[in-house]
């Protein structure tokens, strides 16, 4: 496929997927619309990087449908001038949009291979202001805080505290948590004052992200 096939399968993923949604901000549009989606995904697989459904990218890991990663950015609200924190960038897809909001972003990756790959797609397609850092994703990146947004690009069923921690007074998160039940809900914390207020905005799926689940409980 040539670059003019791939952006008219943008252009349809955005017409669609995203706004049929209620991901219309012009902003986000704007952003996905000029990232080549093609290039996060493994090579020879270009052609499935814009369907309506989760992308693997190896090491048991995907990317997120581009209507819940549309909802999750829709919900963040990130301003341009913003400091993010990205759990879990994968291949960088996420880490180059929300840099083309205008976001000075740090990404965490645990995967090696998958650091690596976004490493090297981050620079060849000139993307700047994203710090890449390698690292278990349930610690976050400390040095790099306090942060005004921490972005999940994965479910998740918890979020530690430690993490938490990162998140600016004022600052949020938004994330796809999944319940006792197994069901995802897209949703929005706020810190105010060492405490997160949570809201709830849509169910939402999305592929787990390593290291978030609950701790066991007893059950009688």
């Amino acid at each position: 496929m040539n670059n003019l096939a791939f952006a008219s399968m943008r252009t349809a993923m955005v017409d669609s997927q995203l706004r049929v949604n209620g991901v219309n901000d012009p902003a986000i549009i704007a952003a996905i619309s000029a990232v080549r989606r093609e290039h996060f995904v493994p090579e020879g697989r270009g052609a499935v990087a814009y369907v309506d459904e989760d992308v693997a990218i190896g090491s048991a890991r995907a990317l997120m449908s581009p209507m819940v990663f549309g909802r999750l950015l829709t919900a963040a609200a990130i301003c341009p001038g913003e400091h993010v924190l990205i759990v879990g960038a994968g291949t960088g897809y996420s880490a180059a949009v929300i840099a083309a909001l205008g976001a000075t972003v740090v990404a965490v990756e645990c995967d090696a291979g998958l650091a690596a790959t976004a490493r090297g797609t981050l620079a060849a397609d000139s993307v700047e202001s994203v710090i890449l850092v390698e690292g278990d994703l349930d610690g976050g990146n400390a040095a790099h805080g306090l942060y005004d947004v921490i972005f999940f690009d994965g479910a998740i069923e918890t979020v530690p505290a430690d993490l938490l921690a990162q998140l600016a007074d004022g600052g949020r998160f938004v994330a796809v948590m999944v319940d006792e039940a197994e069901v995802g809900h897209g949703t929005v914390g706020v810190a105010r004052a060492g405490s997160v207020g949570l809201t709830e905005f849509a169910d939402l799926m999305a592929p787990r992200l390593p290291g978030f689940a609950r701790a066991p409980t007893f059950r009688f």
